[in-house]
């Protein structure tokens, strides 16, 4: 369930391998870490933020507590089995980058079998959860989720560039996974909720590509900053989806899940993002990009704490 904008470390920049303790630690993590490893659990800590977020903006008034702990564990391990089924179709790009070389596929700690079915069944298993416990529909919509990025971005990332808004539909699904989870049914709302994951994943993931363009190149991955060196229009498209995102981010107050202390903070967290994606595209440097990088990282998380304090509270 990850999304082309990957939530990377913040210490590893474009030059700069991983230090040798670092490499030390991860070579023998042993093989429950390993599997731990596969499911991307800093990443998917996110992907379970926004599908809470979903379901208190969805149902302000309360979830019952077994729909909300089946909802989380079913997406999470939706999210886990399809980040590991992720990890054994790229093994070969990932044991080409410097950033990912070490993960247990290419460092041939685990098996692609053993990964392989360790994936699957953790899809399955939330599926079946989702289904059983939850409802049909946020079930549905984890299963799209998986298939779009499992089966749909990831075979494409070899190929176009526009693997990224491709993978930026699974990454923008679990807030519908939790409106869906809450009320049974998907509105206008939660089309709203996804369009913000949806926009932000851009500037974020544009600003990874930046950094890590080495990498990418190396394991010819066609991302706009290979293609494109001078990077123009990287900064450029990074500037245009967070001037895009702005009054999309605005639009809960429009459908009512949202009120004037909300729009204060998207509007400033809004005005952040456009501010340093303009400075990125001006000057497309590491120091930029990485500031980008490092502010995207914090935009998201807040802008969901506002919501649902508003929603909640307002």
């Amino acid at each position: 369930m990850k999304s082309s904008a990957a939530v990377v470390s913040p210490v590893a920049v474009r030059g700069a391998g991983p230090a040798p303790a670092a490499i030390e630690r991860t070579r023998h993590p042993g093989r429950a870490a390993d599997f731990v490893t596969l499911t991307k659990p800093r990443l998917n800590f996110l992907v379970l933020i926004t599908t809470l977020g979903g379901m208190y903006i969805a149902a302000p008034d309360g979830v019952p507590l077994s729909i909300l702990v089946h909802a989380l564990v079913g997406t999470a391990l939706v999210a886990g089995g399809a980040s590991a089924l992720n990890q054994v179709w790229e093994r070969e790009t990932d044991g080409l980058m410097r950033r990912t070389r070490l993960r247990p596929i290419p460092a041939h700690r685990l098996r692609t079998a053993d990964a392989t079915w360790f994936g699957t069944l953790m899809s399955a298993a939330g599926l079946i959860e989702l289904t059983w416990k939850v409802n049909a529909l946020a079930a549905a919509v984890a299963a799209a989720t998986l298939v779009s990025y499992v089966f749909v971005y990831t075979p494409l990332k070899k190929r176009t560039p526009l693997a990224t808004l491709v993978g930026a539909v699974p990454g923008a699904l679990p807030p519908v996974i939790g409106w869906a989870a809450a009320t049974g049914g998907i509105s206008i709302p939660a089309i709203v909720l996804f369009g913000i994951v949806f926009l932000w994943q851009m500037p974020h993931f544009l600003a990874i590509a930046w950094l890590y363009r080495d990498d990418y190149e190396q394991a010819g991955i066609p991302l706009l900053p290979v293609l494109e060196p001078d990077g123009r229009r990287t900064g450029r498209q990074a500037l245009l989806y967070a001037a895009a995102l702005w009054p999309v981010s605005l639009l809960p107050a429009i459908v009512r899940i949202a009120d004037v202390p909300y729009n204060i903070v998207a509007t400033v967290l809004g005005f952040g993002l456009i501010a340093l994606s303009a400075q990125f595209a001006r000057e497309r440097t590491t120091k930029r990009a990485r500031h980008l990088f490092l502010y995207s990282i914090l935009y998201l998380p807040l802008l969901w704490s506002a919501l649902v304090i508003d929603r909640l509270w307002f």
